[in-house]
């Protein structure tokens, strides 16, 4: 035999426990894709759950990281989980520091002319230029011989 349990009545119901307050943007770069939540909990950065510092072995691509945050002088205040796909380790940079102003933003307005200024708001829209047939790359045509 199977019991059957009462319905749980509307006034019984529990809301769940607030969870880490935390706010979502997503940055682009050539195919790269970051999807970044700001926390105004955490301290650090992770990528792809690892620290920022070992996911970016480069000082190049870490400062890009963090630059948002230091701009506008929350970066001990804030921390971001950032998760990212596509592209390589710059555009990957670039894509989690277009992320990380944009969630800036819905954290306070207040940042938009500093971030402004700083050009990080802008979507580098370079991407790879398409393969032509007849050639062998974009623009690249076969060697020529005369003889």
């Amino acid at each position: 035999m199977i019991k059957k349990t009462p319905p749980i009545k509307k006034t019984e119901r529990t809301k769940p426990a607030k969870k880490n307050r935390y706010f979502e943007a997503v940055g682009r770069r050539k195919t790269a894709v970051a999807r970044v939540r700001l926390y105004t909990d955490k301290k650090d950065i992770t990528i792809n759950n690892r620290n920022y510092l070992n996911y970016f072995p480069i000082e190049r691509y870490q400062k890009t990281v963090i630059a948002p945050l230091k701009i506008v002088g929350v970066s001990d205040k804030l921390g971001a989980k950032i998760k990212t796909k596509g592209g390589g380790l710059t555009a990957q940079a670039e894509a989690s520091k277009l992320g990380i102003a944009r969630a800036l933003l819905k954290y306070n307005p207040d940042f938009k002319n500093k971030l402004h200024k700083a050009g990080f708001l802008k979507r580098d829209p370079r991407m790879v230029e398409r393969k032509k047939y007849g050639l062998k790359k974009a623009r690249r045509a076969p060697q020529w011989a005369k003889r």
